[in-house]
């Protein structure tokens, strides 16, 4: 998409989108063309320090998420063309799951020519090249794009079920799957399983008696089987509302780390309040900077606490900080995540017998007027003084979308 903006034809092109493109900070490649992989062997979440941005053959470019999100629905609008709005299931920012069991035969004399008119057709519109995974279910559609359409001269993928022999289990490096992480690879190993064949031969109970339920779906992908319907929608049992920080550099003073869990508790008072809802359990998640994993072999700490109810700003700050100081040890840190969950409508005021009923109204409208003044003039209209202390990252976090540059989204 950048390179399309660029002016660049993205099968050449060799650009990356940079978070902190503009400095050498400690950012991450979010994305590179095919031609920066194969020249740099840049890939996603590739530090900015390991990419040679003095290079004059490598574009960096800043990412732009209000663009991204509107070519995504812009493409999606595309898909509508061609299935039904509830058989489409956006996966990504720049991946949809489309359900065209029923309507594929409108269109072509077979799902490979019905792909290549999609592709054609967001070509024609947005001048976007779209790559294509087909298969018999969801999982074979995702494999058949990560693993074939993506080095494809047609960047078309296609797999059915007769096809996972030869093309799922000669695969060795599992973790390349989808859905299979580093460490779950690594467990595997441990059961001498190192190829997706050796996965789909092993004893399913043992597999189950060691994962759980993981197990038995890692079973289910190895062979293919996955019976997801795409218009069921998946709705978390459970719902929270939770805001991470990744912070611009590591962070060792005790007052420049409680001021941004402060606002990340206050954020997440707000949207709470938004959608009116009180919190029975927060949780504080704090990632250590790199030196401080090497020193301590440990990656931080997250710790979940029940409270009584509440959305209010101070209640869920001064949680998060004592929640903060019981397990810190002055580790210098990098990572910062606060979520409520255990949630409950706020048509109920909770109170106890050592509550001052009218302090805690009068927090609540105070809340309620600054959500208020923020929703009609910005989040920089009305601001804490701590958040304009040294540390702070609440007003530069309110410009980013999806927690990177929001950009402009022009044509």
């Amino acid at each position: 998409m950048e390179s399309v903006e660029h002016g660049l034809n993205p099968l050449e092109s060799v650009l990356v989108v940079m978070s902190q493109a503009d400095n050498t900070g400690d950012g991450l490649v979010l994305a590179s063309s095919p031609m920066a992989k194969k020249l740099f062997n840049i890939s996603n979440v590739t530090r900015c320090s390991e990419v040679p941005i003095n290079d004059p053959r490598l574009v960096i470019a800043p990412p732009r998420m209000n663009l991204y999100i509107k070519r995504n629905l812009q493409i999606n609008k595309i898909f509508e063309t061609f299935t039904a709005e509830e058989d489409i299931q956006p996966y990504s920012i720049d991946e949809s799951i489309l359900d065209m069991t029923h309507s594929w035969h409108l269109f072509g004399e077979s799902p490979f020519e019905v792909a290549r008119k999609i592709q054609i057709e967001v070509k024609k519109q947005l001048g976007l090249y779209v790559t294509v995974g087909i298969g018999d279910n969801p999982l074979l559609a995702k494999f058949a794009l990560d693993i074939e359409a993506k080095h494809d001269y047609s960047l078309i993928g296609e797999w059915h079920y007769e096809d996972v022999p030869d093309k799922l289990w000669p695969i060795r490096n599992l973790s390349d799957l989808w859905s299979i992480g580093k460490r779950t690879a690594a467990k595997l190993e441990q059961l001498n399983i190192y190829s997706v064949y050796d996965l789909a031969h092993h004893n399913p109970y043992m597999l189950k008696q060691r994962f759980g339920i993981m197990g038995s779906q890692l079973f289910a992908l190895s062979w293919g089987i996955d019976r997801s319907i795409v218009k069921k929608k998946h709705h978390a049992k459970d719902k929270s509302y939770g805001n991470s920080q990744v912070l611009p550099r590591n962070y060792a003073k005790q007052s420049e780390i409680e001021v941004v869990i402060r606002e990340l508790a206050e954020q997440v008072s707000s949207r709470l309040r938004a959608h009116h809802k009180l919190t029975g359990c927060i949780s504080l998640g704090v990632g250590f900077s790199y030196d401080a994993k090497q020193i301590t072999k440990s990656s931080g700490f997250s710790h979940s606490m029940k409270i009584e109810p509440t959305n209010l700003n101070k209640e869920l700050a001064d949680l998060s900080i004592q929640m903060f100081r019981k397990y810190w040890q002055g580790e210098p840190i990098r990572h910062l995540y606060f979520s409520g969950g255990q949630l409950s409508d706020d048509n109920v005021l909770q109170l106890d017998l050592l509550d001052d009923k009218q302090t805690r109204v009068k927090e609540r409208k105070v809340d309620e007027t600054i959500d208020s003044i923020r929703k009609r003039y910005g989040f920089k209209s009305i601001v804490k003084t701590s958040s304009l202390s040294k540390g702070a990252t609440a007003i530069e976090r309110s410009k980013l979308v999806g927690g990177h540059n929001g950009g402009n989204a022009y044509d």
